[in-house]
């Protein structure tokens, strides 16, 4: 069966047994034909890994679409990533359809340990980074679905997500950057739902609480850790949402997370 779309995500980790990364789980389930029926494009900074993703990923789930571009965050890399993405033959007359965000992000030192440099660097690297990436990928849902908006009876025309931590809403001891960081990119979200909303994109903040596993073991079963693909299919029920109910920001959590 033939892909419905394109999605892109950018944060896309390595498939092992002890991965915390929630880019394997999201990827198979977006691409996987019973679910999303989307061809994926995986974004990360190191070829390597995507390699043995990209291979994992493609014995694991037959007919999916899964094609790697390294880049970092940064505007140079971003851009080109977009412009490989748009230009491949595996995603050619493909319209875009989700695009996520779900960068790593860590910071932890004393305060008065911190150098200015330090604690700039996940505000350009992480919040710089997610500020392009939004705009890359808005700029691709209006081409692809046009201008209208919804008032103007067009459909919706894309989801965009951002995988958070409760550090954006609260912060401890030693963790002021990544707080900092964390918290810019949940107000970057809410202001780009409060724009984008009525122009037909869907923009959503999602609060991972506890560790994310793309392995299936006790501790996603019994609800210890989160399944990563318990997170794709949240995020894929994001984006069936029809505009009569959307979704912002959702607080995910496995059933042993303590409050």
């Amino acid at each position: 069966m033939a892909p419905v779309g394109l999605a892109i995500l950018i944060g896309a980790g390595p498939a092992t047994p002890t991965d915390c990364s929630q880019g394997a789980g999201i990827a198979r389930i977006l691409a996987h034909p019973s679910h999303g029926n989307l061809a994926v494009a995986l974004l990360a900074r190191r070829q390597e890994v995507l390699n043995d993703l990209a291979k994992d990923l493609r014995s694991q789930t037959p007919n999916g679409v899964f094609e790697t571009f390294a880049t970092d965050t940064s505007k140079e890399g971003l851009n080109k990533a977009f412009a490989d993405i748009e230009a491949h033959e595996s995603f050619k007359d493909l319209k875009l359809r989700m695009a996520i965000f779900s960068i790593k992000n860590s910071s932890k030192k004393p305060f008065m340990s911190e150098t200015f440099e330090d604690f700039m660097d996940p505000l350009q690297t992480y919040v710089g980074g997610a500020m392009l990436f939004s705009q890359l990928s808005l700029k691709r849902f209006f081409h692809d679905h046009g201008e209208k908006t919804l008032a103007e009876g067009a459909e919706k025309k894309g989801t965009l997500i951002f995988t958070g931590t409760l550090g954006a809403l609260r912060c401890n001891a030693e963790f002021a950057s990544y707080g900092a960081s964390r918290a810019s990119v949940r107000q970057l979200a809410q202001a780009l739902a409060k724009e984008m909303s009525a122009k037909g994109v869907h923009v959503a903040h999602a609060i991972a609480n506890g560790r994310i596993s793309d392995a299936d073991s006790e501790e996603t079963r019994s609800g210890k850790h989160i399944a990563a693909e318990a997170v794709g299919k949240t995020y894929l029920w994001l984006h069936e949402q029809h505009p009569t109910l959307w979704t912002h920001e959702l607080d995910l959590r496995p059933a042993q997370e303590k409050f």
